[in-house]
């Protein structure tokens, strides 16, 4: 058969392009090397909860068009993305607010808070930040970074903060208010009935083949001779480097390993969504419990330990590790994908690039766009 696109990966950006190309009159055929679609957005049912199998999701944005968009697909709830830092059994809100700083120092007011947090930077005199350590404690104060970011962000890099670059962290929010509202965009929830769901319905009747890699397609398609499907273009959002063989060398990425457990008899693990663990002697960065993303009522719960991971070749990469190094590389290699005939590459990986999903969807709109 002949398709204007073959779109190489399910995710939400493939899925997003799949469906409003074809509307646009134009055929195409999506694959994906997963069993099933909505990529790293992936939810399973276990015990009646939806289960966010590759980490915690939750969609936020302040872009009208893009909520609006996802609305046709699904009915949001109201979930407000709250977490809480475990700190050596004690426990504080995030994002660093007023209830952060009053369980921290017992202060009440955000001008003895203020005051707290001015008076440890100066004490550090920290005029040049040579570290990402010496970054943080220029801009929070000593209490909240040994408490709340030193051995979270250790964890997340495999390596001690005097030895990450300071430019990692630009900023770090401090909100004198009482809110425990992570996001500040006026569009949060989550889709009821799951993630997965919400992509099915975009993909709506598209062509989708699962459980095959883009080499492993190429080989079995060209192994058919004369019958052979034929496509116009390939959207590819899978990983740059890859697609080139490596060319230049790998990119580097944050991978991930997750310990999912189902708790019978237990009704309420932990009393929140997404509990992060601070401390560098906790091997695991956060715990999710699943059913509070929709507020369940299940006599039983599933959590999930997520802990960070090096990545290597043949591991899922997760986020890319956009330091100046890799984006020297990355940039050589997207000066090849410009050269590439009838090739477009989108997405996390395709671009490497850390996009929130209301960007992914942004950014495959507009690529539709640029194709019409």
């Amino acid at each position: 058969m002949n398709y204007d696109y073959l779109i190489v990966g399910a995710g939400l950006f493939g899925a997003v392009f799949a469906r409003e190309i074809q509307k646009a009159g134009k055929s195409c055929l999506v694959i994906d090397r997963r069993n099933v679609v909505a990529g790293n957005v992936y939810t399973e049912e276990r015990a009646g909860i939806q289960v966010h199998k590759y980490g915690a999701h939750i969609f936020h944005t302040a872009d009208k068009k893009v909520w609006e968009y996802v609305q046709q697909f699904a009915e949001f709830n109201h979930y407000i993305n709250s977490p809480i830092a475990v700190y050596k059994g004690q426990t504080y809100n995030l994002p660093f607010n007023m209830n952060t700083f009053s369980r921290m120092w017992g202060v009440r007011t955000p001008a003895e808070a203020k005051e707290r947090i001015a008076a440890q930077i100066a004490g550090l005199r920290i005029t040049n930040p040579q570290n990402l350590e010496e970054q943080a404690l220029s801009l929070v104060g000593t209490d909240v970074y040994e408490k709340l970011i030193k051995g979270y962000t250790e964890k997340q890099w495999g390596r001690d903060c005097k030895e990450l670059p300071a430019f990692i962290i630009k900023r770090l929010p401090l909100r004198f208010v009482y809110d425990n509202n992570y996001f500040t965009d006026p569009y949060q929830g989550i889709p009821k009935g799951g993630y997965t769901k919400l992509v099915e319905k975009i993909l709506g009747d598209t062509p989708v083949r699962l459980g095959i890699s883009y080499k492993d397609f190429q080989k079995e398609n060209a192994g058919r001779g004369a019958e052979a499907d034929t496509f116009g273009k390939v959207l590819y959002t899978g990983m740059i480097d890859e697609y080139f063989d490596y060319s230049f060398g790998e990119l580097q990425y944050r991978s991930l390993r997750f310990e999912e457990e189902l708790i019978t008899g237990c009704d309420n693990y932990q009393g929140n969504a997404v509990v992060n663990y601070t401390e560098r002697e906790v091997p695991y960065t956060r715990i999710i419990e699943h059913k509070h993303f929709e507020f369940g009522t299940q006599p039983d719960t599933v959590i999930t330990k997520e802990y960070p991971a090096e990545w290597k070749r043949g591991d899922e990469p997760y986020y890319p590790i956009n330091n100046e190094q890799n984006n020297t590389l990355y940039a050589k290699y997207a000066a090849l994908a410009k050269k590439e005939k009838n090739v477009l590459f989108g997405g996390r990986l395709g671009q490497y690039s850390y996009y929130d999903m209301d960007k992914v969807i942004a950014a495959a709109l507009d690529m539709v766009q640029a194709e019409l």
